[in-house]
């Protein structure tokens, strides 16, 4: 499975993490379990002691329902899953160096993750996706061979009995497929604009400049006197990658050579100049990605918005 840098950066599934810590399952993972099941019980089962008398016949037992965190679209979120998963929620922030988080907030990140990775599996085998089974069985094969003996071990800290895991991996392998289609659709190459700006910080100062420019100034001149650094040079950038729309579309409804009026912002106060244009300039790895995530989670809230999803949880 190739998870490349991009994807890598997107840090949305812990898949990526799961492929790089070494696990197997000995006994692999059955085709047949696609839905996650419950754990055994730890209530020790009575020893039955024959009698001379006999007993009326016993009602047949009935399965105890498990409670549920969440129900997404008919499929059932066991709590258990949900409580294993922020379980590696804290676990994963220890190993990072990081200070656990408050357990609400775990909890919430923890459903949301879950609930993002089961949308998306849902949609990949609706789509027609399948486990591929020996790719399964060889990253299991890899990641249990790098544990070695530590791997009773790391399944205990990590919540997972063997089945778990690998219904766990089932649905991350499903989700990945289906996040990989969402992200193949952002293009490589797209409309951009070269552009610069000159940013102050209070609105007299900005009206300054803006005479200036009236008056014939040179806009570059008067952008390295504000930025000695940089010149005020934004670079090349697609719509939707800077984090000031307001900037962004004065940038884009501007001809080359030409400078907006004062735009107002939370970072202070914009006058931008369109330096080029290209109607189908490659992205930088940074936009591409920063449009990439857009684009999931824009997946993701539509997604949700059309969802039967009903929680348990108070």
């Amino acid at each position: 499975m190739n998870l490349n840098k991009t994807k890598d950066r997107l840090h949305f599934f812990s898949f990526a993490v799961i492929l790089g810590i070494g696990i197997l399952l000995s006994s692999g993972c059955g085709t047949s379990q696609v839905t996650p099941v419950p754990m055994a019980s730890d209530t020790p089962i009575p020893t039955l002691v024959p009698t001379t008398t006999k007993a009326p016949p016993s009602p047949t037992p009935t399965p105890t329902p498990q409670p549920l965190a969440a129900r997404i679209n008919g499929e059932d979120l066991p709590l258990s899953a949900l409580q294993s998963e922020i379980i590696r929620l804290q676990v994963g922030r220890a190993a990072a160096g990081l200070s656990p988080l408050p357990d609400d907030q775990s909890a919430r990140l923890a459903l949301n993750e879950l609930i993002s990775q089961t949308l998306l599996a849902q949609a990949a085998y609706a789509e027609g996706y399948t486990i591929d089974e020996d790719a399964l069985s060889a990253v299991l094969q890899e990641i249990r061979t790098a544990q070695g003996d530590a791997w009773t071990g790391w399944l205990q800290t990590n919540a997972y009995t063997e089945d778990s895991l690998c219904i766990d991996l089932r649905r991350q392998m499903a989700a990945a497929w289906q996040r990989d289609r969402i992200l193949a659709t952002v293009p490589e190459t797209m409309l951009q604009v070269h552009a610069r700006q000159i940013l102050v910080y209070n609105l007299e100062e900005a009206q300054n400049v803006y005479a200036q420019l009236q008056n014939g100034t040179d806009f570059a001149t008067l952008a390295s006197q504000y930025d000695p650094l940089t010149l005020g040079d934004l670079g090349w950038f697609p719509q939707g990658y800077l984090p000031f729309p307001q900037v962004e579309a004065a940038a884009f409804a501007l001809n080359p050579g030409e400078y907006s009026s004062i735009i107002e912002s939370d970072l202070g106060y914009h006058i931008v100049q369109a330096i080029e244009r290209d109607d189908n300039r490659l992205l930088s790895s940074d936009a591409h990605l920063t449009l990439q995530t857009q684009a999931l989670k824009a997946w993701l809230t539509t997604q949700r918005q059309n969802s039967d999803i009903v929680l348990f949880l108070p």
